[in-house]
């Protein structure tokens, strides 16, 4: 995601994490034999794999945004800190799971990474709808860590958040989509000058 250039690509690329934390969960909720962790994986594929993929792609079909994600760091130093979020998240991993073997840490040191990769992506690129997939992407990571380190939340919560999750991207498209009309770009960048 974070050598993506493209918003197609970063989409596509937010589906495939997508399908792979609904993967996690699916096989959480087997080994656990716990329904509503397979009601939580069966709504991962829903809203994050199908549906939120398409509203994002729906808001770039109605507002016809150019490609080009506009980078503030080039691919190489993006990709540089990409590996720096890597080693920082497997070093904060292990105090997360201290009680355990140092193979106990390779999910939180993921799901950290996953945090500080949306993290990045809310920070260094310029479109609107890029943060939005980074706030996403940051999500994904949470709940894989808090998934892992709890066993996973209350079923009501889980409902409540992906609630959250499928307002807050309807609303940020329709932000956007407001954006754009006014100012004729999404390229956030350019609202600095804005301020007074």
């Amino acid at each position: 995601m974070v050598l993506s250039k493209r918003m197609t690509s970063l989409i596509r690329n937010f589906r495939l994490q997508s399908f792979f934390l609904f993967l996690a969960t699916g096989w959480l909720a087997f080994k656990e034999q716990e329904i509503t962790l397979g009601i939580i994986a069966f709504l991962i594929f829903a809203l994050k794999v199908i549906a939120i993929p398409q509203v994002l792609r729906l808001v770039i079909k109605k507002i016809q945004v150019k490609e080009d994600l506009g980078l503030f760091i080039n691919a190489q130093m993006s990709m540089l800190l990409a590996v720096l979020f890597s080693a920082l998240a497997w070093f904060f991993a292990k105090y997360l799971v201290s009680p355990y073997p140092a193979a106990g840490a390779i999910i939180p040191a993921e799901a950290l990474f996953i945090i500080l990769t949306g993290f990045f992506l809310m920070i260094f690129r310029m479109t609107a709808l890029a943060q939005v997939i980074g706030l996403l992407v940051m999500e994904n990571g949470l709940f894989l860590l808090a998934a892992y380190i709890s066993g996973g939340m209350p079923f009501f919560i889980e409902i409540a958040i992906f609630f959250d999750v499928l307002m807050s991207v309807i609303i940020m498209g329709f932000f956007v989509y407001r954006i754009n009309k006014l100012f004729t770009h999404i390229d956030v960048n350019k609202l600095t000058r804005l301020r007074g």
